[in-house]
């Protein structure tokens, strides 16, 4: 996984993300037990991508947490392939907390709207009507929002927090001109 994440200019985490998706999906497949264990199973079709709209909703803060105004910045293209059923919208990302999972200032994160996320999910939460991007931990039952950029402080979460998950980051789209 270090090798494809230096080869491909991302973080571990992401490279072993990308990777995850693409054996679900049937592409490739690991062999337990064994270096090197990913192969191809199928390849990619040449057919064009079904593509779908989904609405940049506002700015979201990837460092201390700040208020989201839900503002429509204008729509992205996601391949229908990525997006199951469910709400979708994206956000584009301030500050530099999450760049050691690919997530960097002015990127694009698609968000499936959801109450709820596993441990370690990356995940858009709502602090006290502030919001903030961040990897999702639990652990005997403490919750924890934490940065993924160690200039930045991992978030405990207690009961009188107001915590409320808004969704799981499904993607990210990196903006060009960087």
């Amino acid at each position: 996984m270090k090798e494809l994440a230096d080869i491909l200019g991302i973080s571990h985490a992401s490279a072993h993300d990308q990777v995850s998706q693409l054996v679900r999906k049937g592409y490739l497949k690991r062999e337990a037990r064994k270096a090197r264990s990913i192969s191809i199973v199928r390849e990619l079709k040449d057919t064009p991508a079904v593509m779908t709209a989904i609405p940049i909703v506002g700015r979201i803060s990837a460092g201390q947490p700040i208020f989201a105004a839900e503002n429509i910045l204008g729509e992205i293209m996601v391949e229908g392939s990525i997006i199951s059923s469910g709400r979708y919208f994206a956000l584009e990302i301030v500050g530099d907390s999450m760049v050691n999972a690919g997530i960097k200032e002015r990127d694009l994160v698609v968000v499936r709207e959801q109450p709820v996320a596993e441990s370690g999910d990356i995940v858009v939460v709502m602090l006290n009507d502030e919001a903030t991007v961040k990897r999702f931990f639990i652990r005997d039952e403490k919750i924890e929002l934490r940065p993924e950029n160690p200039k930045h402080r991992p978030i405990p979460v207690g009961p009188d927090d107001g915590m409320r998950i808004i969704g799981k980051v499904v993607t990210v789209r990196h903006r060009q001109g960087r």
